[in-house]
């Protein structure tokens, strides 16, 4: 029986929505939430561009999204699919002969505006060869570079113009006969944003691109992102996310798993529970939570570890994770397996053990499932 079965206010009812797919990556109806980045190296360097997108993939990235502003980037991408092990979606701004350049060079997906393709000839041609190629489009309207008439009908970016911009693109795609894509519409003002996307789900069944653009760094995007794109995935809106930050794409995937490992939407790794750290504390808890954080990104198995300083909650968290450790006096804590009190274990020894203790339960469990 699941928790969510036992626990109904834990369910979250997802939007329904058509499925695509961005190469082999199933995007929309009840495929699994896909999170996404975008790499910031020059994409005419191929070498280090396959070297960020590869680090974006060890760290969990279902799609990574490339820049293709020129037709050097163009000559570049082919190379970067090849050597890509997940799906390379293609940056489109303004060209349309980068459009189908970038589909002709094996990209899964195009990231464009028709609109802004140009002639109603010159949007064909770039469906076309998207069509060709088996290659998708995302719509992505942005609240920074709405059309001149939309802003001169209702003044300044609203929500309502996000979302009309949005379909008009769509009825564009629908008129040629192209279904195979997705729509995002971002704004860096969480309110705007979230608006937009509530009446996007509304509006369309398309699969949705979620995400606040240009969120600012590490800490600050974190926080913006999780609160307008928290509150969207809570509602069942998205079916694929980007988090922005002005930071490492490694940085961004991780954000993006934590976000959805924290509304049970995706289960990936060790999702370590922690308290902040009190007087009460029985060993160096945010020391500790660090340096496991790190020895411990190589899991990818789903499970969970708790590290509590001190017995006033430690026992009862541990009764719910897969791992946990206790702080208690003169230098030991309790080690928890399965939520259950085991043993005793020094805090010098602590870190090591518990990674060895992390490990074997993920060999179980990967074993189990594999029978």
């Amino acid at each position: 029986m699941s928790l969510n079965s036992i626990r109904p206010w834990r369910n979250i009812y997802r939007r329904e929505s058509r499925q695509i797919m961005v190469g082999n990556v199933p995007v929309g109806g009840d495929a699994p939430i896909s999170v996404q980045t975008m790499t910031n190296t020059l994409t005419t360097d191929v070498a280090a561009t396959v070297a960020q997108v590869q680090a974006a993939a060890d760290v969990g990235a279902d799609i990574v999204r490339v820049s293709v502003p020129d037709v050097e980037s163009s000559t570049a991408l082919k190379d970067i699919v090849k050597a890509s092990p997940v799906p390379i979606v293609a940056d489109i701004h303004f060209h349309y002969k980068r459009g189908i350049e970038a589909a002709q060079a094996g990209a899964a997906c195009l990231r464009i505006n028709p609109g802004n393709i140009g002639s109603p000839e010159r949007v064909k041609d770039v469906i076309n060869a998207a069509r060709d190629h088996g290659c998708s489009i995302r719509i992505g309207v942005n609240a920074g570079s709405l059309e001149k008439h939309l802003l001169d009908k209702y003044g300044e970016p609203t929500p309502d113009a996000m979302v009309e911009s949005g379909m008009d693109h769509i009825k564009i795609l629908q008129d040629h006969d192209f279904h195979e894509f997705k729509i995002s519409v971002k704004a860096s003002d969480i309110f705007m944003a979230t608006a937009a996307y509530q009446k996007l789900a509304e509006a369309t069944d398309a699969p949705i691109h979620l995400g606040i653009t240009e969120a600012g760094g590490l800490t600050s995007g974190t926080i913006k992102s999780a609160i307008g794109m928290g509150n969207l995935l809570w509602a069942g809106i998205g079916d694929t996310i980007r988090v922005s930050l002005s930071a490492d794409p490694v940085e961004e995937v991780k954000v993006g798993f934590e976000m959805l490992k924290s509304l049970g939407l995706r289960h990936r790794g060790v999702n370590i529970i922690s308290c902040p750290s009190c007087a009460r504390q029985g060993f160096d808890v945010i020391k500790t939570v660090e340096t496991l954080e790190q020895r411990l990104e190589h899991i990818k198995t789903p499970m969970s570890l708790s590290i509590i300083g001190c017995v006033v909650n430690g026992p009862g968290e541990a009764l719910m994770t897969d791992v946990g450790f206790t702080g208690g006096g003169a230098g030991h804590g309790m080690v928890y397996l399965a939520g259950k009190a085991s043993h005793k274990m020094s805090n010098d020894q602590m870190v090591e053990h518990i990674i060895e203790e992390v490990e074997k339960k993920a060999a179980l469990i990967e074993a189990a499932s594999s029978e």
